[in-house]
């Protein structure tokens, strides 16, 4: 009797790897609700929208000089807005390509972001870096935009779009993004006012200054903290395992001598 019981179990643990093995070849990348790595936190918690609230296209400084009333007010429009169009299935953040962001209630300075996303034809969306716009998420293959030839999601993913055309950072280096269908990951690092970029394991933006785009002249830096806000419209969107390091100031301190160091070679 005991050798069955046994050799069950081994059947079913040998469906169970299996099975893991088949989701990874076939697009699934990694789990739902992975294991958050080490000397990170799980913004999202796979359940509910607990820590976030929502947000828009909104000077974050502006936001913050507000009277507490008029400032809890325009959150809690933000928010009612978010609830409308988020919501949280399988360990997934999905939104419908309407509504207001999801914006974290935490903010952040210089941090290691990690996050997959999964989006669909004809869908524009973004994440939002200490409240300013923004890491692009494009649908590439969309025909490029001959009167607007700055605006080309044919360049793919991950570049800093509201950077000024021309400008480092603005366009990514290569086009990394994966098949509809198929999770993408993000790993941004953001120390100072300069961001780079991985998708899918490679380089798209190599330590770019990120202009402060509610500064029409771009002399004003990005805030120093602020919210990580996921963008959306025009189609769905699902997030998860959105994990967030701080960076400390020693770390920050290292990175930013390191690549001035590189750049004057």
């Amino acid at each position: 009797m005991k050798a069955s019981v046994d050799s069950h179990v081994q059947r079913r643990r040998f469906g169970i790897f299996t099975f893991a093995i088949l989701y990874w070849i076939c697009g699934g990348g990694s789990p739902v609700q992975a294991e958050t790595p080490a000397n990170f936190v799980a913004l999202f918690n796979g359940k509910d929208l607990s820590g976030w609230q929502g947000g828009s296209t909104f000077d974050p400084e502006k936001l913050a000089s507000m009277p507490d009333v008029d400032r809890a007010a325009q959150i809690a429009k933000w928010t009612a807005t978010m609830n409308d169009h988020w919501r949280v299935e399988g360990g997934e953040l999905i939104n419908d390509g309407k509504g207001d962001y999801a914006t974290t209630v935490n903010e952040y300075g210089n941090f290691e972001l990690r996050l997959e996303y999964k989006t669909v034809a004809g869908a524009d969306s973004g994440i939002y870096l200490r409240g300013c716009p923004q890491v692009q998420i494009w649908d590439i293959n969309q025909p490029s935009l001959a009167s607007n030839p700055h605006r080309n999601p044919n360049k793919g993913s991950g570049g800093l779009f509201n950077n000024r055309p021309l400008t480092p950072g603005r366009d990514p280096l290569v086009v990394a993004d994966k098949p509809f269908g198929e999770w993408n990951q993000f790993r941004i690092i953001m120390v100072d006012t300069q961001v780079s970029v991985w998708l899918n394991d490679k380089l798209v933006v190599d330590h770019a200054v990120m202009e402060n785009y509610f500064d029409s002249e771009r002399k004003r830096p990005v805030p120093k903290t602020g919210p990580i806000q996921l963008q959306t419209h025009g189609g769905e969107i699902r997030w998860r395992n959105i994990w967030l390091r701080e960076i400390s100031a020693d770390e920050a301190a290292k990175i930013l001598n390191e690549k001035t160091k590189a750049a004057a070679q």
